[in-house]
């Protein structure tokens, strides 16, 4: 089959064309930005790739034209594509139909954790010799690759919250089809897709309704937006992790979670001693055994394999130490998120060390100001905050730090932020990088000043 993928650059959609050149299929695909690191990974891979949206771009008889999120009304290869009545699915469709549907899916959903979480169930399912496909928003460090398809009945997917495309405004995850199915946390954001935190349980609630009977849902058992949900019907078997009373929880053997105990039953049944920190973390891994034996991993068997696991990129990720200063990448976007990695890290420093937090308040989200008055408490953990200013935010951003109980700074121009950020560093800190886009190139511009001091 000759297919064509809009949006291919994307995470999703770029996995998506690894999967389906792995079945054989030609693939080819246009995007608005191709640049490396994706655009290298397919062109390796033998996948054509188009600047641009342009309709030319779809004038070669493809079978189907597989469509991003990315794109809408008005683009004119999606324009061209109506017109010429080229037959199209969306991204999330073309995974059901073509992988998903004779497989045992694993799903990963969740405001939170999504990546990290999916990438140790591969792995642990990996380690066991399940031989498991899998598609990750994220280089899997294991692996080596966000997608494949697998030797065996098993697939891992990173189950998305987000819109399907412009012609379905359904959750990705609806498509998928799970048997097991992990609900780590829910919050609000994608304030660009939802209007609430209503419609986002919504979302929920649909996928819980396809879980079939014999199927396991594992649980956050301390979430009350989950407990919101189930309440809407639940037909399938829970199981609950991270709380009280839950059937799978852990105890720290290190304050910062380095080493635990897992707990089932009320039984401590093995110890993990690995390289990730963080409560947060701990949480996910628990989740993830708890999926993974569903599947008949047992409890030591995962452990063991977490001793093995190296996190996906881009999560509280050591880019580099210079001049005594140690920098990191991490995803966090969402005041959660940013909280939980600054803990993780306060946990693993000490008191001691400083912390100097470098924020993008650049998702959809943040941008619109849905999280401002959370913001200024999530950073409260670190000792110097660094916050560049996108275009288009649509609120005042010192005037949301004016609670901090942290110094900080706001910059609209990077390199003015790294020459600040140079200066008032120092021997022994810990600079945390927070984006979920590239910004800017920051990182490496710090390094280079760094090294150069």
């Amino acid at each position: 089959m000759n297919i064509h993928i809009l949006g291919i650059c994307g995470t999703f959609m770029g996995s998506v064309a690894v999967l389906a050149k792995e079945l054989g299929h030609t693939v080819s695909g246009s995007d608005a930005n191709v640049y490396p690191p994706m655009s290298t990974q397919l062109e390796a891979q033998g996948i054509d790739l188009m600047d641009g949206y342009q309709a030319s771009h779809l004038k070669n008889n493809y079978d189907v034209i597989v469509v991003g999120n990315t794109v809408s009304r008005g683009n004119p290869a999606v324009e061209y594509m109506l017109d010429a009545r080229i037959p199209y699915q969306s991204g999330p469709q073309w995974l059901s139909q073509n992988l998903l549907g004779a497989r045992h899916v694993l799903a990963v959903s969740g405001t939170h954790g999504k990546t990290t979480t999916s990438s140790m169930l591969a792995w642990i399912l990996e380690a066991a010799e399940k031989k498991p496909g899998f598609l990750i928003g994220g280089v899997a460090e294991n692996f080596g690759v966000s997608a494949r398809c697998g030797g065996s009945e098993y697939f891992v997917v990173e189950a998305d919250e987000y819109d399907t495309a412009f012609f379905d405004k359904r959750s990705k995850f609806i498509h998928y089809q799970p048997q097991t199915l992990i609900i780590n946390n829910i919050e609000f954001d994608h304030a660009d897709i939802f209007d609430s935190l209503a419609d986002i349980r919504r979302q929920f609630h649909h996928l819980v309704r396809i879980v079939p009977a014999s199927g396991l849902i594992v649980r956050h058992g301390d979430d009350k937006e989950i407990d919101t949900v189930l309440e809407k019907g639940c037909w399938s078997t829970l199981t609950s992790f991270a709380a009280e009373n839950a059937e799978w929880s852990v105890i720290p053997l290190a304050e910062d979670y380095s080493e635990f105990e897992v707990v089932f039953e009320n039984s401590s049944k093995a110890r993990v001693v690995w390289n990730l920190i963080g409560r947060h973390n701990a949480e996910n891994a628990i989740a993830a055994i708890a999926a993974a034996a569903n599947v008949g991993v047992s409890i030591e068997q995962a452990c063991v394999a977490l001793g093995e696991f190296r996190s996906v990129k881009r999560r509280l990720q050591v880019l580099g130490l210079e001049s005594g200063v140690t920098l990191y990448d991490d995803f966090a976007h969402h005041p959660t998120a940013i909280s939980a990695t600054l803990s993780a890290l306060r946990a693993k420093t000490g008191s001691d060390s400083r912390i100097i937090a470098v924020l993008e308040p650049r998702s959809n989200t943040m941008k619109m100001g849905v999280h401002r008055d959370a913001l200024a408490g999530s950073l409260d953990i670190a000792d110097e905050v660094f916050l560049f200013e996108p275009p288009g935010l649509a609120w005042d951003l010192r005037n949301s730090m004016s609670d901090s109980t942290t110094d900080f700074d706001i910059f609209n121009d990077i390199d003015q932020l790294v020459a600040s950020l140079i200066k008032q560093s120092r021997d022994g800190d810990h600079v945390v990088v927070m984006s979920n886009g590239g910004f800017h190139g920051v990182h490496g511009k710090i390094l280079d000043e760094l090294a150069k001091r």
